[in-house]
């Protein structure tokens, strides 16, 4: 069982915790909006990258903030997952938690129909953005003798229909589910899973979208409080979710999206407009159709 700290003394929240972060793109990822955050609060932090482009840019961040843990891992290949773990096994010993931050699919299929999915994407997405998840809280739970928690990350795509998503959706739908299961599995160890769940952002993962400006702007214009969540703020709610403030929260997917997830339908402002607008069409159309007779 995991030992809990006092919440309400004072003092850094992720004191003499030690994690891995996977998937950090640049310095506008999300993953590194929340490595960010947890160094800030006195965690230790590990990295892993896919790739040597991705390396590129998240081994300097990873070194700047002072990782001595930094790995490459294909999560396609079951044998670089485990390569990082053992290292951290060897180098720490134990581990605290996980934020799993990793996602991809053909950019190409991300548009048009999501019956026009090819097999070889559908079976590519769905082992880097939800598999992986699950070898990796297997993996990690192995060094949680004292409890833990393991963070992943989804999108409101995973319970509605959102334009150029497709085999996205389906993703991370199969990866929330999996969150479920997996609180279930390792939850008596005094392992916690959860998922946050951000509106749309300006990050390199969403810019693989087709149109994401447009959603982007979208989420902005009709979410309540008008605007996108910050990395920060997203970095705060991963904190919460990694730390000992969460103690008895598992299987969750948390919101942080300005209150998008929340609307039906946009506000009834923009509504209005968009009425207005439909009627002034019409009427064009009308004068059009009128004058050619």
């Amino acid at each position: 069982m995991t030992t809990t700290r006092d919440i309400a003394e004072p003092g850094p929240l992720m004191a003499g915790k030690r994690g891995l972060v996977m998937g950090v793109a640049n310095d506008r990822s999300i993953a590194w909006g929340i490595a960010r955050v947890l160094h800030g609060q006195g965690a230790e932090l590990a990295f892993s990258y896919q790739g040597g482009a991705f390396g590129r840019r998240a081994v300097p961040l990873a070194q700047g903030i002072g990782a001595k843990i930094i790995v490459e891992a294909d999560v396609e290949n079951l044998d670089s997952v485990k390569h990082v773990f053992d290292v951290i096994r060897k180098e720490w010993g134990s581990l605290d938690f996980v934020v799993h931050a990793l996602a991809f699919s053909d950019r190409n299929e991300l548009k048009g129909r999501y019956c026009d999915t090819t097999r070889k994407n559908f079976e590519h997405t769905m082992v880097i953005s939800c598999f992986s998840f699950t070898e990796i809280c297997k993996l990690a739970s192995e060094l949680m003798s004292r409890g833990g928690s393991l963070l992943t990350l989804t999108y409101g795509g995973s319970t509605r229909v959102v334009p150029c998503y497709n085999v996205m959706g389906v993703a991370k739908a199969a990866l929330e589910a999996s969150v479920r299961y997996l609180a279930s599995d390792v939850g008596a160890q005094g392992i916690r899973v959860n998922a946050l769940s951000a509106g749309p952002m300006r990050t390199l993962a969403g810019a693989g979208i087709s149109d994401a400006r447009t959603l982007f702007h979208f989420q902005q214009r009709h979410a309540p409080m008008r605007r996108s969540p910050t990395l920060d703020e997203v970095g705060g709610a991963a904190l919460y979710l990694l730390s000992d403030m969460s103690g008895a929260v598992t299987g969750e997917v948390h919101f942080v999206d300005c209150g998008y997830s929340t609307i039906a339908m946009p506000n009834l402002s923009a509504l209005k407009a968009l009425e207005q607008s439909e009627e002034l069409e019409a009427a064009a159309e009308k004068a059009l159709r009128e004058a050619a007779q």
